[in-house]
């Protein structure tokens, strides 16, 4: 038996709980939540979830920030997210099962984020358009900034050349669960999305990590990047 797969069980045993997805799932838009946020979202009592909490900050799922009196909560990495996206690729394909149709799922299909990128429809067709310009080449795991595209982005007020915030890995695609097709993630991904919150084109909703697309959005994900959504 390889060496690795007590610990892929443990993670699976905790992934699987209803509970502490819901609390993965809920921070993968990068934000950092406490607790009692974390219990709302949960759906579980104070206690169930610090909990959970300690469980997955132990497997280090989760790390934990102190701002005075209260703890903040985030995904540990961004690894933590792209495991988290691919569970959710797969789960989707499986036997379908029975729900009504609900605006947050309309929402959260359009745009939202995955951790730090974009992500829905606005991600793949952001993605899409920049291959099809010749900004970028995805291939399998794999992604690169042509020049073309590192010019774009430099247009844009994207400088790639300055000091990384963290060691993410530059250009990579992510497979999007719900379009079942790569969107941009890695740090040009990222800093792509940065770039749509402070020129407000989308803006986060009080809840879940659906994005609204404002209508100067619409307009300059069309103009700019040939993005229709």
């Amino acid at each position: 038996m390889p060496i690795v797969v007590p610990q892929l069980a443990e993670v699976a045993q905790l992934v699987a709980d209803p509970g502490r997805a819901n609390i993965l799932s809920t921070l993968m838009d990068g934000r950092a939540l406490t607790a009692g946020e974390l219990a709302v979202v949960a759906g579980v009592t104070p206690q169930t979830t610090s909990s959970h909490l300690a469980k997955l900050v132990k497997r280090e799922l989760l790390s934990v920030e102190k701002r005075g009196p209260r703890r903040f909560y985030r995904l540990a990495n961004p690894l933590v997210a792209q495991m988290l996206e691919a569970i959710m690729t797969v789960a989707v394909t499986g036997p379908p099962r029975f729900r009504p149709p609900s605006k947050i799922d309309d929402e959260m299909r359009r745009a939202r984020t995955c951790y730090d990128h974009l992500a829905g429809e606005l991600g793949v067709a952001v993605t899409d358009s920049m291959v099809r310009r010749g900004h970028l080449v995805l291939d399998g795991d794999a992604g690169v900034l042509t020049r073309k595209g590192l010019a774009f982005l430099a247009g844009l007020g994207i400088d790639l050349d300055a000091p990384a915030r963290s060691r993410r890995v530059f250009c990579r695609p992510c497979l999007d669960w719900s379009e079942r097709r790569p969107h941009l993630a890695g740090r040009a991904g990222a800093t792509i999305a940065d770039l749509a919150f402070r020129r407000d084109w989308i803006r986060r909703r009080p809840r879940g990590r659906s994005v609204e697309v404002t209508q100067d959005g619409i307009a300059a994900f069309r103009n700019l990047f040939g993005a229709r959504i």
